[in-house]
């Protein structure tokens, strides 16, 4: 066996968090990767605004009214990863650095996912993510947390 070779459990966390560096927020990067059961990425994606609106026209804000904040207008990692994939997402694993909320469950469920590897849980107190595992265990989606964190270090220097 070689050693230094990630696994693919890392290599597929990597491209989510890769794809989280993406995001304009300025308080919760989160990025996920669709995978295969041949271990092709299908899909991936990160938090941000629909197409067409620009990252300055749109609050960013946690707290306050609620068109003050960043909340109504945000795309989860989850759904554009969805949105983005290139084919039927029946049978594929889902891997994001943030557990899914209630919205992103219910797609990840029509879409056919049927296993989804996570990082941080740390909204898992939440009702949104309480009614999000009720329905995710209940459509017989596997759910695991990996307990390794992986680190996506850059050093890229513009050409």
């Amino acid at each position: 066996m070689k050693q230094n070779v990630i696994s693919w459990d890392q290599y597929f966390m990597g491209i989510a968090h890769l794809s989280a560096l993406r995001s304009k927020d300025p308080n919760t990067k989160v990025g996920a990767c669709i995978v295969n059961p041949d271990k092709r990425i299908v899909g991936i994606g990160y938090n941000g605004l629909p197409s067409g609106c620009e990252d300055d026209e749109f609050p960013w804000q946690r707290e306050g009214n609620l068109l003050d904040t960043k909340y109504p207008y945000v795309v989860h990692a989850e759904l554009n990863a969805i949105l983005n994939s290139t084919t039927s997402l029946k049978g594929c694993t889902l891997y994001v650095s943030l557990f899914p909320c209630n919205e992103c469950a219910k797609a990840l469920i029509q879409a056919g996912v049927k296993k989804i590897c996570y990082e941080s849980d740390k909204y898992a107190d939440t009702e949104i993510v309480k009614a999000s595992k009720r329905m995710l265990n209940a459509a017989g989606v596997e759910l695991v947390q990996l307990s390794e964190a992986i680190e996506v270090s850059l050093n890229i220097k513009a050409v």
